[in-house]
């Protein structure tokens, strides 16, 4: 079977608008309490992380995963990553950053990330280059474009 990227947040991190940006898709942003499969990517509802009695599904969930991506929302001023959370999983963790406008806001999204364990981070911009060249290099390690979804 193959590996996906477990995508999970608060609401309003950026979740669906990251699995649109992954599988190069356009599926309609809405609030939903369910795990959605794309092609790459597992997209987790936020009460799974807003509720500590939900982690569970995450850890269930994630036994598919090659990779997760933890968002937050730069604007968010509570952090609802346990310390260290993202040990609790048995595949690396990158951080995304939605729409931090100041340095500050980026700064404590940035400690917010790292608290929960995660080591490398980027500011989820579309434009950005660098951040374009690692979503091809996840998709790589899950195993490519060219493989076949079933």
């Amino acid at each position: 079977m193959r590996r996906h990227i477990m995508i999970m947040g608060p609401a309003n991190s950026g979740k669906s608008t990251a699995a649109n940006w992954l599988n190069e898709t356009n599926r309609t942003l809405k609030k939903t309490q369910d795990t959605i499969y794309g092609k790459y990517t597992i997209d987790t509802p936020s009460a799974y992380l807003e509720n500590d009695w939900m982690y569970r599904y995450l850890f269930s969930i994630s036994q598919t995963a090659g990779r997760l991506l933890c968002l937050v929302d730069g604007k968010r001023t509570t952090n609802l990553y346990p310390p260290n959370f993202v040990k609790a999983f048995n595949c690396p963790a990158v951080g995304l950053i939605k729409s931090p406008d100041t340095e500050d806001e980026k700064r404590i999204a940035i400690e917010y990330l790292k608290a929960a364990g995660v080591d490398e981070w980027y500011v989820f911009d579309l434009k950005d280059e660098k951040l374009k060249t690692m979503k091809d290099q996840w998709i790589a390690e899950l195993g490519g474009k060219d493989e076949v979804y079933h």
